[in-house]
């Protein structure tokens, strides 16, 4: 199932949930149960709000790692030709710093997945819901904290005796060669400055700033061109006036 089905589909199942819905709309299905949203509401957020409960430890990520993960990605996460390198590429000195110096270097040609790692709970997400390639979400909980923690010792942030569980995980994100290389202190289109998107959240109710309505910033402002002047692909629907400075 393609990700647009997976997203229509989870989207469904959000509105199918709603009261009322299945009463305004009798036709269209019935309210989506309590074991099927759970089913779909897996993710896990940087904070770690979402994460199951569970234990692995590095020994039994290595031999499910060995019987499950190893034909692709190598016995020490050095992977094949054909897929990417998960660990390598980190020092100590990362570990202290928080930030990867081979990701800045001239002379650093790959990049591991460990290299580039910014929150722990990426790394565990992405397990859970694709790993392995010929059999996503086939792990349990304990098999997805298991690879995890297999894999940060690989990269030196645990050591072998470790356990990884809910509990101590956050403790673990401290020690992310590049915990600080993600980072909202800077703007998109020139990170030497400031945030350069300025919009306040909104929800509900939400009132219109004419003023910060599609400004682009004026470092980028018309740089491909008046928009404005410019016909979309679909139809006959004009951009925004990026004229203005």
């Amino acid at each position: 199932m393609s990700r647009f089905l997976k997203a229509a589909f989870c989207l469904c199942l959000m509105l199918l949930s709603q009261p009322g819905f299945a009463e305004t709309f009798p036709q269209i299905g019935r309210r989506a149960t309590t074991a099927e949203l759970a089913a779909w509401d897996i993710d896990v957020r940087p904070d770690f709000k979402g994460l199951p409960a569970g234990s692995g430890s590095v020994a039994q990520g290595q031999k499910l790692w060995e019987s499950k993960c190893a034909s692709c990605h190598g016995a020490f996460g050095e992977s094949s030709e054909v897929f990417p390198l998960l660990v390598g590429g980190t020092t100590q000195a990362d570990i202290e710093r928080g930030r990867v110096a081979g990701l800045t270097a001239t002379t650093e040609t790959t990049k591991s997945t460990l290299m580039k790692l910014a929150t722990a709970s990426t790394l565990w997400d992405y397990i859970r819901r694709a790993m392995p390639f010929d059999a996503p979400k086939s792990l349990s909980v304990d098999e997805v904290y298991a690879a995890t923690a297999y894999l940060l010792h690989l990269a030196d942030i645990v050591p072998a005796g470790f356990t990884l569980t809910e509990q101590n995980i956050g403790q673990v994100q401290q020690r992310l060669p590049n915990r600080n290389g993600m980072t909202t202190a800077h703007g998109m289109n020139d990170v030497s400055g400031k945030p350069d998107v300025a919009s306040v959240a909104c929800m509900k109710d939400c009132a219109v700033n004419e003023k910060s309505l599609a400004v682009l910033p004026a470092t980028i402002n018309g740089r491909n061109g008046n928009l404005a002047n410019q016909n979309r692909a679909y139809g006959s629907v004009r951009g925004i006036d990026t004229s203005r400075r």
